[in-house]
């Protein structure tokens, strides 16, 4: 076969619904059954899993005919070792290309749309025809890239976790995190529901409600009653990350003065567990890729040496 390239293209999918819940239920049918029995619509599962396998399958020809294709399952990509000449091709939603970006080091990365009707997608600028006029572009780079800045949380037994969206440093359930908190030059000890670090990418999501919950709980009150808003975003490719502290509880013996700042280069934040257990750090909202931060544990967050790269 004549292709353009003998480098790896690496197509990164994820299971549908259906396929979650036919693990969950052993069978398709079973899965039907169950969803039926609670009185829910089982047809838009069937729809979006009719498009999304349609789209992995035009993907994976349109894709064979440029390079190697490789597919994996996004289950796993914390242990996939990616080349450094490999293009990764993600057919996402947005999490997904998040989720991808961070195990790399400066690959190119093509967010697809599989489902433009069902699903939104900043990062998903591409729908899978264009891959026949984009993928030799990047090949051959002549296609723009954006750059993505990500977080970084290193612990002091070495253990480091990347982040391109956002990283959780708090507890595993619905209790108080407990840790001292040092920005600034200033030290705190917190009681709260547990931090969020942005970069510019995640700034539109997780960090954006909480800006939104905090503005509209101001403006209810008699202290800022002419607030109307304010814009949590930021650009994504900023030399920055910020920070914000969800529910912290003043006492005897917590403070609440540190809640929210700017992270910048050579100026990182720095918490210490006094958690005794349940204390996690986890990115882009994938639990189950943990890092432990019990007591003791003391993790620094600053921006990444490294950076995404984005096709746009």
């Amino acid at each position: 076969m004549n292709r353009l390239t003998e480098n790896k293209i690496i197509l990164v999918t994820r299971p549908t619904r259906i396929a979650e819940l036919s693990r969950r239920f052993s069978t398709r049918s079973q899965a039907k059954f169950w969803i039926s029995h609670l009185g829910q619509d089982f047809s838009d599962y069937e729809h979006e899993d009719e498009h999304y396998t349609r789209a992995v399958r035009e993907a994976e020809k349109i894709l064979d005919g440029i390079g190697r294709v490789q597919m994996i399952d996004r289950a796993f990509l914390p242990n996939f070792v990616f080349g450094p000449q490999d293009v990764v091709v993600v057919l996402g939603q947005d999490g997904l290309v998040a989720n991808t970006v961070k195990y790399l080091n400066g690959q190119p990365v093509v967010g697809v749309n599989p489902d433009p009707a069902r699903w939104d997608g900043q990062l998903l600028p591409f729908r899978v025809p264009d891959l026949k006029k984009i993928m030799p572009q990047v090949i051959k780079q002549t296609r723009p890239t954006k750059t993505a800045t990500m977080a970084m949380a290193t612990l002091n037994t070495g253990e480091v976790m990347y982040a391109v969206n956002d990283i959780f440093i708090g507890p595993r359930s619905h209790t108080s995190a407990r840790y001292a908190i040092t920005f600034g030059g200033h030290t705190e000890s917190h009681s709260s529901s547990g931090v969020i670090i942005s970069t510019g990418v995640g700034s539109t999501g997780w960090l954006k409600s909480l800006v939104a919950g905090a503005v509209g709980i101001a403006r209810s009150t008699a202290a800022a009653p002419k607030l109307t808003s304010v814009s949590s975003e930021f650009p994504w490719d900023a030399n920055y990350l910020c920070f914000t502290v969800r529910e912290p509880f003043p006492s005897k013996t917590t403070q609440a003065a540190i809640v929210f700042g700017r992270i910048a280069p050579k100026a990182p934040l720095v918490l210490v567990s006094q958690m005794p257990e349940h204390g996690v750090i986890f990115s882009d909202g994938i639990e189950a890729d943990y890092l432990e931060f019990n007591s003791g544990a003391e993790a620094r967050v600053e921006v990444a040496e490294r950076r995404g790269k984005l096709v746009v």
